[in-house]
């Protein structure tokens, strides 16, 4: 035994030795990692140089308002355009095939316009009746026609090919400035302005079956053709109506959703306190109340399975389906039951087995939460720090999103040949819209068009725009992770002032939360920064493995898939590893006041040490704080569900007119889980630190009236004195 206890001071480090003046955080410190802080400092000042060339040379009116085939701006004030605010595209139709899409850009005239047509017209209808003195057509027209082209009798075939005019206009809505046809397609059936006829330019009774046969091309004669236009631009519309209906559900409901999550912060609060005073009970009750839940899941979809069985029209497969918006329609399906029945008894088995194997530890870790539990009730600002973090990472993300806009719209127009003939040798390449129509492009590929592609230029700015973008991406990265460091020693430093005090809440020192946050900027700020580059710069290679993956999906090159998976796979545990030993680090440099690497040195023989830790608190405590995650986020799910779909028969009339009630309702239930993941973020961070607390205090002390434990009795008790507890926290 002699041996086995001292392979892990000769491996792991010598364990702490007693120190009659060890009070908790060590208040002399002075400052660490100076020449990371001066090299953050640096890239904070870059960063605002990278923010303001991205501001001068950047136009948000690039973002903000769009633009017309001529790269000019539509409804920008001083504009040659600045009374016409929507963008009007000359043949929609073409926007719909999938090969351009993964462009961007639409192989069509683009022109900006003052309103959206309203009825339905053709030139060669428009043609017919100037013959007859039908001069209103033609004014009607021509708003849709290229500035300064006035000559109605120029042959249908050689407007077409200068595009000057559109070959047809169909009742279009503006949404995001840019005109959209008013297709719907109802029942299988496709209409216009949500009718199968309508007005044409000259008021004449038109069906959807002349609009079939005014978007077919000159060259094409069969319903095939159309059939495909039709599908596609159906398929566009039907996303952008499902758009503006998900829109209209959010401007309907957002007030509930917000008391929704109010709900969810109070009832996160309430649990935690609850937590102070009966942990062992009200953790028993989530387990075995999750368990109560999932198996009543099963038996609910087994017994929906059963009933639709019987129905015939129910053995559907979902996929023969298609996508419905109205997800009650996969519920009359019984596939739909049997596959939530076979995941939820797949989830009930999954927490059955963890409770049988870890029953032992599932009370070390109730004990560690309850312990946690007094901590934050007697440092109850330490649950709305978060807040704080909110806010600074919404700063830091705001500031790289605006950053990245600007850097992306700075430059000249460039234009690209667009074109949907997928045989095209001149596809994407650059052209002057200018001289476009005198080259040899129009003939090889009579389709294209030398359309607006983006800002850029060929200056040595523009041509490292992508460095300034994967810089911008970098230095993002480590403020964030700067920001969430800050807010892990911050409050590390907090439960630390708390456990090591012997008359608790007597001796806990005043305003534990504002002391560590001031320890932490005025000694530490190199090292959390040292932590958070080291992280960031993972975290970016990660971002680019995944653009190179994205890249190669198309690929035929397997070996060159098969190295980036495994990198990407590599980098994903170094990412979680270096996350676990930042967290570590971070506690010991909020209780000692070292640098970064000693400190990670320290955290990881202390761990090697005490290697059941990750066993006890890593993945019991991580599990029993998801159980309650779970159970708050779900438990006001039900509620919103009931209310949204007026199953509370005390307030139905104030329940908003929804199009889609899982909007709200999924809304509700992702952004319940992040506010109790904030407040249970809290808690495992609280956990975390009197672990490492309490596995020091066992290495320093022996519990005698000289060397008293710093642990609560309670704490003592169960995590197993003496022998016991040595076996615990030290490696066998």
């Amino acid at each position: 035994m002699a041996r086995k206890t001292e392979l892990p001071s000769a491996y792991y480090g010598e364990p702490r030795k007693f120190d009659p003046t060890f009070r908790g955080p060590v208040q002399n410190r002075s400052c660490t990692d100076v020449v990371c802080c001066v090299i953050f400092i640096v890239a904070i000042l870059g960063y605002i140089a990278l923010g303001t060339v991205a501001w001068i040379h950047g136009d948000p009116r690039k973002v903000v308002y769009p633009t017309d085939s001529h790269g000019q701006f539509c409804g920008q004030q001083g504009a040659p355009n600045a009374n016409k605010a929507i963008l009007f595209y000359f043949n929609i139709l073409q926007c719909a095939n999938p090969a351009v899409l993964i462009n961007l850009q639409c192989p069509t005239t683009q022109l900006c316009v003052s309103k959206c047509p309203d009825r339905f017209a053709t030139y060669q209808d428009m043609q017919y009746s100037y013959r007859y003195n039908n001069k209103d057509y033609w004014e009607y027209y021509k708003q849709f026609c290229k500035p300064g082209f006035d000559n109605p009798k120029k042959p249908f075939s050689e407007v077409l090919k200068d595009e000057d005019c559109p070959s047809m206009i169909v009742p279009s809505r503006p949404f995001l400035q840019r005109c959209f046809p008013d297709f719907i397609t109802r029942n299988g059936i496709l209409t216009v302005a949500n009718q199968t006829n309508f007005k044409d330019g000259a008021g004449k009774t038109r069906s959807v079956d002349d609009l079939r046969d005014a978007a077919k091309a000159p060259s094409s004669s069969t319903r095939d053709n159309w059939t495909d236009v039709s599908g596609g631009i159906a398929g566009l519309l039907g996303a952008k109506e499902v758009g503006i209906k998900i829109f209209e559900d959010y401007a309907s409901s957002w007030y509930w959703i917000l008391i929704g999550l109010v709900i969810t912060m109070v009832v996160s609060l309430l649990f935690i306190l609850l937590l102070r005073f009966t942990a062992g009970v009200l953790l028993w009750l989530v387990i075995f109340g999750v368990i109560a839940a999932v198996g009543y899941g099963i038996w609910h979809c087994y017994w929906e399975f059963s009933s639709l069985r019987q129905k015939p029209d129910a053995d559907v497969a979902a996929s023969d389906l298609g996508f419905h918006t109205d997800f009650r329609v996969y519920l009359q399906l019984s596939q739909t039951w049997l596959v939530f029945m076979i995941s939820l008894s797949v989830l009930e088995a999954i927490i059955l087995v963890i409770l049988i194997f870890l029953r032992t530890r599932i009370r070390i870790a109730i004990a560690l939460l309850k312990e946690g539990s007094r901590a934050i009730g007697y440092i109850m600002s330490t649950l709305f720090y978060p807040v704080i973090t909110f806010f600074l990472l919404t700063v830091c993300i705001a500031y790289w999103a605006v950053t990245a806009v600007f850097l992306a719209s700075s430059g000249d127009a460039v234009y690209k040949v667009m074109s949907t003939e997928p045989k095209c040798m001149y596809a994407n390449q650059t052209c002057d819209p200018e001289t476009f129509s005198q080259t040899n492009i129009s003939k090889v590929c009579p389709s294209s068009q030398c359309t607006f592609a983006f800002y850029g230029g060929e200056s040595l700015y523009h041509r490292h725009l992508l460095v300034l973008q994967l810089g911008n991406l970098l230095l993002f990265l480590w403020l964030a992770n700067f920001t969430i460091a800050l807010g892990q020693f911050t409050l590390a430093g907090a439960f630390a002032s708390y456990y090591w005090t012997l008359r608790k809440p007597d001796d806990i020192p005043g305003c534990p939360l504002f002391a560590s946050f001031s320890r932490a900027i005025r000694y530490h700020t190199g090292s959390l920064a040292f932590g958070s580059l080291i992280l960031a710069v993972v975290q970016t290679f990660r971002i680019v493995l995944e653009y190179l993956d994205h890249k190669l999906k198309g690929a035929h090159n397997a070996f060159a898939r098969f190295i980036i998976s495994c990198l990407k796979c590599c980098f994903w545990c170094l990412e979680h590893f270096i996350k676990f030993m930042n967290r570590n680090a971070y506690i010991m440099i909020a209780i000692y006041g070292k640098n970064f690497c000693t400190s990670a040195k320290d955290a990881l023989f202390l761990l090697m040490r005490n290697v059941v830790r990750v066993a006890v608190l890593d993945k019991v405590t991580d599990f029993l704080l998801f159980l309650g995650k779970l159970l708050i986020s779900g438990s006001v799910g039900v509620l919103a569900f009931f209310f949204f779909t007026r199953q509370i028969p005390v307030i139905q009339e104030e329940v908003p007119s929804l199009n889609y009630y899982w909007v709200p309702l999924l809304t509700v239930i992702f952004g319940s889980y992040l506010v109790a993941h904030g407040f249970f973020n809290v808690y495992a961070m609280c956990v975390d630190t009197l672990f490492v607390c309490f596995c020091e205090d066992l290495e320093r002390n022996d519990g005698s009236s000289s060397r008293p434990y710093y642990m609560s009795p309670g704490l003592h008790k169960i995590l197993h004195k003496g022998e016991q507890g040595a076996k615990l926290c030290a490696a066998s």
